[in-house]
Protein backbone atom coordinates (compact mmCIF):
# COMPACT_ATOMS: atom_id res chain seq x y z
CA UNK A 1 0.00 0.00 0.00
CA UNK A 2 1.59 3.74 -0.84
CA UNK A 3 1.78 6.24 1.65
CA UNK A 4 -1.21 8.91 1.56
CA UNK A 5 1.60 11.31 3.14
CA UNK A 6 5.18 11.08 2.43
CA UNK A 7 7.53 13.10 4.22
CA UNK A 8 11.07 12.81 2.57
CA UNK A 9 14.12 14.49 3.99
CA UNK A 10 12.37 17.55 5.37
CA UNK A 11 15.09 19.79 7.77
CA UNK A 12 13.99 23.12 9.50
CA UNK A 13 16.59 25.42 10.96
CA UNK A 14 15.63 28.84 12.39
CA UNK A 15 19.22 30.91 11.63
CA UNK A 16 21.57 28.64 13.26
CA UNK A 17 19.72 26.39 15.66
CA UNK A 18 18.76 23.13 13.10
CA UNK A 19 15.09 21.81 15.02
CA UNK A 20 15.44 18.94 12.66
CA UNK A 21 17.70 17.32 10.08
CA UNK A 22 16.80 14.52 7.25
CA UNK A 23 13.61 13.42 8.22
CA UNK A 24 11.44 11.06 6.07
CA UNK A 25 8.20 9.21 7.40
CA UNK A 26 5.26 7.99 5.81
CA UNK A 27 1.71 7.42 6.13
CA UNK A 28 -0.91 5.14 4.51
CA UNK A 29 -4.03 5.33 4.06
CA UNK A 30 -6.79 4.70 7.28
CA UNK A 31 -2.94 4.22 8.94
CA UNK A 32 -2.54 5.59 12.71
CA UNK A 33 1.04 6.73 13.11
CA UNK A 34 2.20 8.30 16.33
CA UNK A 35 5.49 10.57 16.81
CA UNK A 36 7.12 10.25 20.08
CA UNK A 37 10.41 12.02 21.32
CA UNK A 38 11.87 14.30 23.65
CA UNK A 39 10.43 17.83 24.32
CA UNK A 40 12.02 20.01 22.22
CA UNK A 41 12.85 18.35 19.49
CA UNK A 42 10.93 19.77 16.44
CA UNK A 43 7.77 17.57 16.78
CA UNK A 44 5.12 20.52 16.82
CA UNK A 45 7.08 22.41 14.33
CA UNK A 46 6.94 19.21 12.08
CA UNK A 47 3.22 19.87 11.93
CA UNK A 48 3.48 23.86 11.69
CA UNK A 49 5.11 23.00 8.38
CA UNK A 50 2.79 20.37 7.19
CA UNK A 51 -0.67 22.47 7.87
CA UNK A 52 1.41 25.66 6.13
CA UNK A 53 2.23 27.79 9.41
CA UNK A 54 5.82 27.46 8.26
CA UNK A 55 8.21 26.65 5.65
CA UNK A 56 10.68 23.89 5.92
CA UNK A 57 14.61 25.03 5.25
CA UNK A 58 14.86 21.65 2.79
CA UNK A 59 13.14 18.24 1.81
CA UNK A 60 9.55 17.42 0.06
CA UNK A 61 6.29 16.99 1.07
CA UNK A 62 3.85 14.58 -0.75
CA UNK A 63 -0.09 13.74 -0.32
CA UNK A 64 -2.19 10.96 -2.29
CA UNK A 65 1.42 10.92 -4.33
CA UNK A 66 1.75 14.72 -5.72
CA UNK A 67 4.12 17.00 -4.32
CA UNK A 68 2.43 19.74 -2.40
CA UNK A 69 3.71 23.38 -1.60
CA UNK A 70 0.30 24.89 -0.87
CA UNK A 71 -0.27 22.81 2.34
CA UNK A 72 -2.89 24.98 4.20
CA UNK A 73 -6.23 23.27 3.95
CA UNK A 74 -4.64 19.88 3.23
CA UNK A 75 -5.44 18.67 7.22
CA UNK A 76 -7.47 18.71 9.77
CA UNK A 77 -5.38 20.01 12.41
CA UNK A 78 -5.46 20.31 15.86
CA UNK A 79 -2.83 21.92 18.28
CA UNK A 80 -2.33 21.28 22.08
CA UNK A 81 -4.54 23.18 23.64
CA UNK A 82 -8.12 23.17 22.33
CA UNK A 83 -8.31 26.87 21.59
CA UNK A 84 -12.20 27.06 21.34
CA UNK A 85 -13.72 30.45 20.83
CA UNK A 86 -15.42 31.33 23.96
CA UNK A 87 -18.20 33.39 22.42
CA UNK A 88 -19.31 30.63 20.59
CA UNK A 89 -21.09 27.60 21.01
CA UNK A 90 -19.83 24.20 21.06
CA UNK A 91 -22.67 24.09 17.99
CA UNK A 92 -20.72 27.10 16.69
CA UNK A 93 -17.27 26.33 17.25
CA UNK A 94 -18.05 22.68 15.16
CA UNK A 95 -19.37 24.45 12.53
CA UNK A 96 -15.85 26.64 11.82
CA UNK A 97 -14.48 23.33 9.88
CA UNK A 98 -16.50 23.19 7.54
CA UNK A 99 -17.32 27.52 7.32
CA UNK A 100 -13.85 27.88 6.86
CA UNK A 101 -13.68 25.53 3.39
CA UNK A 102 -16.45 27.26 2.06
CA UNK A 103 -19.27 24.98 2.95
CA UNK A 104 -23.00 27.10 3.16
CA UNK A 105 -23.58 27.80 6.84
CA UNK A 106 -27.13 26.15 6.59
CA UNK A 107 -25.07 22.72 5.59
CA UNK A 108 -22.44 23.48 7.66
CA UNK A 109 -24.94 23.58 10.75
CA UNK A 110 -26.69 19.85 9.34
CA UNK A 111 -23.15 18.19 9.81
CA UNK A 112 -22.15 19.37 12.75
CA UNK A 113 -25.41 18.60 14.68
CA UNK A 114 -25.15 15.22 13.06
CA UNK A 115 -21.81 15.06 14.77
CA UNK A 116 -22.44 16.23 17.96
CA UNK A 117 -25.71 13.56 18.17
CA UNK A 118 -23.63 10.92 16.44
CA UNK A 119 -20.81 11.23 19.37
CA UNK A 120 -23.14 12.07 22.10
CA UNK A 121 -22.97 15.60 22.31
CA UNK A 122 -26.06 17.29 21.27
CA UNK A 123 -27.32 18.23 24.76
CA UNK A 124 -24.28 20.16 25.04
CA UNK A 125 -24.74 22.15 21.46
CA UNK A 126 -25.78 25.71 23.18
CA UNK A 127 -23.35 25.17 25.87
CA UNK A 128 -20.02 28.01 25.94
CA UNK A 129 -16.59 26.02 26.01
CA UNK A 130 -16.23 27.85 29.84
CA UNK A 131 -19.62 25.55 31.29
CA UNK A 132 -17.07 22.52 29.79
CA UNK A 133 -14.53 20.21 31.17
CA UNK A 134 -11.02 20.12 29.81
CA UNK A 135 -11.65 16.56 28.85
CA UNK A 136 -15.24 17.63 26.70
CA UNK A 137 -12.91 20.50 25.42
CA UNK A 138 -10.61 18.49 23.68
CA UNK A 139 -13.40 16.56 22.56
CA UNK A 140 -15.14 19.26 20.85
CA UNK A 141 -12.07 20.42 19.45
CA UNK A 142 -11.32 17.12 18.22
CA UNK A 143 -14.70 17.23 16.25
CA UNK A 144 -14.09 20.47 14.90
CA UNK A 145 -10.90 19.53 13.67
CA UNK A 146 -12.79 16.06 12.07
CA UNK A 147 -15.47 18.18 10.57
CA UNK A 148 -12.71 20.34 9.08
CA UNK A 149 -10.93 17.18 7.12
CA UNK A 150 -11.99 13.78 8.28
CA UNK A 151 -9.86 12.00 6.08
CA UNK A 152 -6.30 13.12 7.13
CA UNK A 153 -6.01 14.78 10.66
CA UNK A 154 -3.11 16.29 12.61
CA UNK A 155 -3.44 15.59 15.90
CA UNK A 156 -0.58 17.58 18.56
CA UNK A 157 -1.01 16.33 22.32
CA UNK A 158 -4.20 16.45 22.43
CA UNK A 159 -4.69 14.94 25.24
CA UNK A 160 -1.74 16.10 27.24
CA UNK A 161 -3.35 18.14 29.89
CA UNK A 162 -6.08 15.82 30.99
CA UNK A 163 -5.58 13.54 34.03
CA UNK A 164 -4.82 9.99 33.45
CA UNK A 165 -8.50 9.25 33.53
CA UNK A 166 -10.26 11.67 31.06
CA UNK A 167 -7.40 10.95 29.26
CA UNK A 168 -7.95 6.79 28.69
CA UNK A 169 -11.43 7.92 28.46
CA UNK A 170 -10.30 10.39 25.26
CA UNK A 171 -8.08 7.71 23.70
CA UNK A 172 -10.64 5.24 23.34
CA UNK A 173 -13.17 8.12 22.18
CA UNK A 174 -10.22 8.84 19.22
CA UNK A 175 -9.95 5.40 18.50
CA UNK A 176 -13.91 5.33 17.50
CA UNK A 177 -13.50 8.22 15.27
CA UNK A 178 -11.09 7.28 13.39
CA UNK A 179 -12.64 4.69 12.97
CA UNK A 180 -15.82 5.72 12.06
CA UNK A 181 -14.18 8.30 9.61
CA UNK A 182 -11.48 5.86 8.39
CA UNK A 183 -9.06 8.79 9.16
CA UNK A 184 -5.22 8.68 8.36
CA UNK A 185 -3.32 10.18 10.92
CA UNK A 186 -0.33 11.44 12.59
CA UNK A 187 -0.35 11.51 16.36
CA UNK A 188 2.15 13.41 18.84
CA UNK A 189 2.63 12.00 21.96
CA UNK A 190 4.94 11.72 24.96
CA UNK A 191 3.30 9.30 26.60
CA UNK A 192 4.62 5.15 25.21
CA UNK A 193 1.58 3.59 26.15
CA UNK A 194 -0.71 5.97 24.61
CA UNK A 195 1.26 5.62 21.56
CA UNK A 196 0.82 1.79 21.95
CA UNK A 197 -2.44 1.84 22.33
CA UNK A 198 -3.58 4.01 19.36
CA UNK A 199 -0.95 3.02 16.88
CA UNK A 200 -0.32 0.89 13.81
CA UNK A 201 3.36 2.58 13.73
CA UNK A 202 5.25 4.39 16.22
CA UNK A 203 8.71 6.96 14.99
CA UNK A 204 10.99 7.56 17.39
CA UNK A 205 12.72 10.83 17.13
CA UNK A 206 16.56 11.42 18.67
CA UNK A 207 17.06 15.26 20.60
CA UNK A 208 17.92 18.40 18.80
CA UNK A 209 18.55 18.27 15.81
CA UNK A 210 15.87 15.95 15.34
CA UNK A 211 16.35 12.40 13.25
CA UNK A 212 13.96 9.59 13.36
CA UNK A 213 15.72 7.03 15.30
CA UNK A 214 13.52 4.27 14.73
CA UNK A 215 10.28 2.90 13.32
CA UNK A 216 8.53 0.30 15.03
CA UNK A 217 5.46 -1.72 13.95
CA UNK A 218 2.67 -2.51 16.34
CA UNK A 219 2.03 -5.96 16.14
CA UNK A 220 -0.97 -6.38 18.78
CA UNK A 221 -4.56 -6.94 17.09
CA UNK A 222 -7.53 -4.44 16.98
CA UNK A 223 -9.87 -3.52 18.46
CA UNK A 224 -7.69 -2.82 21.65
CA UNK A 225 -8.16 -1.16 25.09
CA UNK A 226 -6.55 -0.84 28.24
CA UNK A 227 -7.11 -4.11 29.79
CA UNK A 228 -5.61 -5.99 27.09
CA UNK A 229 -2.61 -4.19 27.12
CA UNK A 230 -2.48 -4.95 31.06
CA UNK A 231 -3.18 -8.32 31.35
CA UNK A 232 -3.19 -11.61 29.69
CA UNK A 233 -0.54 -12.62 26.07
CA UNK A 234 -1.19 -8.77 25.28
CA UNK A 235 0.36 -7.46 27.92
CA UNK A 236 3.44 -9.35 27.79
CA UNK A 237 3.97 -8.31 24.14
CA UNK A 238 3.42 -4.80 25.30
CA UNK A 239 5.89 -4.69 27.70
CA UNK A 240 8.29 -6.45 25.04
CA UNK A 241 7.47 -3.15 22.76
CA UNK A 242 7.38 -0.88 25.87
CA UNK A 243 10.94 -2.12 26.61
CA UNK A 244 12.11 -1.76 23.06
CA UNK A 245 10.67 1.56 22.70
CA UNK A 246 12.68 2.61 26.32
CA UNK A 247 15.58 1.87 25.47
CA UNK A 248 15.94 3.27 21.61
CA UNK A 249 18.86 5.08 21.88
CA UNK A 250 19.48 5.14 24.78
CA UNK A 251 18.08 8.56 24.90
CA UNK A 252 17.71 10.27 28.46
CA UNK A 253 14.33 11.17 27.86
CA UNK A 254 13.05 7.52 27.78
CA UNK A 255 15.16 6.48 31.09
CA UNK A 256 12.23 6.95 33.34
CA UNK A 257 10.55 4.69 31.02
CA UNK A 258 13.33 2.28 31.01
CA UNK A 259 13.49 1.79 34.78
CA UNK A 260 9.62 1.56 35.32
CA UNK A 261 10.01 -1.41 32.65
CA UNK A 262 12.50 -3.27 34.56
CA UNK A 263 10.10 -3.32 37.56
CA UNK A 264 7.32 -4.85 35.91
CA UNK A 265 9.49 -7.27 34.12
CA UNK A 266 10.84 -8.14 37.42
CA UNK A 267 7.16 -8.76 38.47
CA UNK A 268 6.63 -11.19 35.47
CA UNK A 269 9.41 -13.19 36.52
CA UNK A 270 8.75 -13.62 40.40
CA UNK A 271 5.01 -14.44 39.49
CA UNK A 272 6.34 -16.70 36.81
CA UNK A 273 8.82 -18.33 39.66
CA UNK A 274 6.17 -19.01 41.86
CA UNK A 275 3.71 -20.61 39.55
CA UNK A 276 6.79 -23.11 38.79
CA UNK A 277 7.02 -23.42 42.74
CA UNK A 278 3.05 -25.04 42.84
CA UNK A 279 3.89 -27.56 39.87
CA UNK A 280 3.86 -25.42 36.57
CA UNK A 281 -0.09 -24.54 37.51
CA UNK A 282 -1.10 -21.20 36.00
CA UNK A 283 -0.56 -17.92 37.94
CA UNK A 284 -3.84 -16.13 39.26
CA UNK A 285 -5.31 -13.97 36.91
CA UNK A 286 -4.18 -10.43 37.26
CA UNK A 287 -2.25 -7.56 36.06
CA UNK A 288 1.15 -9.06 34.79
CA UNK A 289 0.25 -12.61 33.70
CA UNK A 290 -0.74 -14.43 30.69
CA UNK A 291 -3.93 -15.87 31.83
Amino acid sequence: MHHTLSINHLSKSFGALTVFDDISLGVKNHEFVSIIGPSGCGKSTLFHILSGIENATSGEIVLEQKKIKDRKGKFGYMPQEASLLPWKTVLENVMLGPLLSGTAKKFAKEKATELLEKFSLQNFADNYPSTLSGGMQQRVALLRTVLFHPSFLLLDEPFGSLDALTRQEAQLWLAAICKTFQSSVLFITHDIQEAILLSDRIYVLSQRPAKVIAEVTVELPRPRNLLDLRMGRRHLRCLALHADLSALGGQHYFAAMACLDCRLRRHLLRRQRRAKDRGGRRPLSGPGTWA
